[in-house]
């Protein structure tokens, strides 16, 4: 390449457009690595709660080597915080989810060997009339001898399965028992933002939603109505803080920014002539235009093999194959908490309502906001919990329980089920139901009523059976 000095106005100026990134051999790379200030998206945080603990320690040891040049934005710390309970609880719902999956698909393989049984002895005895032959096989492959067949390889799968439960971090709100978390907090140390001003958020954020998202100018567009403006702004806000912490120093020359993000608001989509993505030019050429600095965009993967490389980091193969896992398979959770401020959408309220055979105009008569978000989140949950309906693509996993079956009320403003409908809830005595779940159900008509006491009960039946 010529040096940009010998370079014409033309190909300077929009060299990143004409240019591809930096190999991984190229020494320039190697100086965001030895020099650059490094800023880990919240993705590559949350995910050390994907890590096995081996893989997190290699991988926490490794960024010491970067660690004085590490920097956490406010929007970053704010979204780890506010989010590693949703991972947590995902962790959890995940194993939960797998004792359920095996008890299902055992029992399915059991039916499905005496299906298979008994198809064949209608052949025997339709087209041979062998009645001996029919006969053998109902004592050999017995309903008894199948159960003892599968008896031993069910107990292998379910212990595998309740093993991985070693690996579970506390949820507790004090932060006592999540490793993550404090050593997270040691790594930074005292590189942590301060929060932007109320003024200068909400100049941010009308930025965003007003000019550059509408003209899909990177970072962070495909966020776009997603719940809330600022919701749908994190990417922008961070961006707008990075760049604001650049230009307070003629000392950082070099921006190394490491995420799991890949979609089209971070990534220029493959085009004749480029059959892979790469990070939106725009970006490196903003950056500069405002700060004098250079960036480089990198995933967790290619960026903990640089550390390895430039800086002499011992990452074992095992632990890359952990790091690049996790960032295609961390699963979106919506908690309670959050789902009172996030928006659904649209193509998944309408399957949850015609997957459970309800009319959506059912929300009008829930009178909260909030409730009438939690139920509808949870519809969506429940519907595919429950196979009702096939999954859709980037379909998160739904943390909201309308009812539960525990001696203490798990919260002041549950009510007992003597709330719910006489001959339609079958644990009235039993159990607790969040006032959400207690309002929708006491403004529907007789028959929502039943549907939506049905999905609860079948869905507590699952989640008592799995305790026991």
């Amino acid at each position: 390449m010529v040096s940009l000095e010998g370079e014409y106005p033309l190909i300077r100026q929009y060299r990143d457009w004409i240019h591809d990134n930096l190999s991984e051999t190229d020494p320039a790379r190697a100086h965001f690595f030895t020099h650059g200030l490094v800023v880990l998206d919240t993705n590559v945080l949350l995910s050390l709660y994907e890590y096995t603990p081996a893989a997190r320690e290699q991988v926490l040891k490794a960024l010491q080597n970067v660690q004085q040049r590490l920097w956490l934005p406010h929007q970053v710390g704010l979204e780890f915080v506010q989010n590693r309970h949703r991972v947590i609880t995902g962790r959890k719902k995940a194993l939960d989810d797998a004792g359920r999956f095996l008890q299902n698909k055992l029992r399915e393989a059991k039916s499905a060997i005496k299906d298979a049984r008994t198809f064949t002895q209608s052949l025997l005895i339709k087209y041979a009339q062998d009645t001996k032959a029919s006969s053998d096989l109902e004592a050999e492959i017995s309903n008894t001898a199948v159960e003892e067949l599968l008896r031993d390889w069910s107990a292998k799968l379910e212990a595998q399965v309740e093993g991985l439960r070693e690996y579970d971090i506390s949820i507790s709100p004090d932060g006592q028992g999540d490793p993550v978390l404090t050593q997270v907090a040691a790594l930074f140390g005292e590189r942590i933002a301060n929060p932007p001003g109320i003024a200068e958020t909400r100049r941010r954020v009308e930025d965003a939603s007003s000019y550059r998202f509408p003209n899909l100018i990177p970072p962070g567009f495909k966020d776009a109505g997603k719940g809330t403006s600022l919701a749908a702004s994190g990417d922008f806000l961070l961006w707008e803080e990075t760049i604001g912490h650049m230009a307070a120093s003629p000392e950082r020359t070099h921006l190394l920014f490491v995420s799991n993000d890949t979609k089209e608001d971070w990534y220029q989509p493959p085009c004749e002539g480029r059959n892979v993505p790469r990070p939106w030019p725009s970006l490196a050429s903003e950056l500069r235009q405002r700060t004098g600095a250079e960036l480089r965009i990198e995933t967790p993967g290619d960026f903990y093999r640089g550390v390895n490389r430039f800086l002499n980091a011992e990452i074992a193969e095992a632990t890359y194959a952990e790091i690049d896992r996790a960032a295609v398979t961390t699963e979106a959770v919506v908690t309670e908490q959050e789902a009172t401020r996030t928006q659904p959408p649209p193509d998944l309220v309408a399957a949850a309502f015609d997957a459970a055979g309800l009319a959506k105009s059912l929300v009008d008569n829930i009178s909260d906001g909030a409730s009438r978000l939690l139920f509808v989140w949870w519809l969506i949950g429940v519907t595919a919990e429950l196979e009702r309906r096939p999954r859709l693509d980037d379909e998160p996993d739904i943390s909201v329980t309308p009812a539960t079956r525990s001696p203490a009320k798990p919260d002041p403003d549950w009510v007992p089920g003597i709330r719910l409908h006489l001959g339609e809830w079958p644990y009235r005595s039993s159990s607790w139901i969040a006032p959400w779940f207690a309002e929708t159900v006491n403004c529907s008509s007789r028959r929502d009523r039943k549907i939506l006491q049905g999905l609860a009960a079948q869905q507590l039946a699952f989640e008592v059976a799995d305790r026991d």
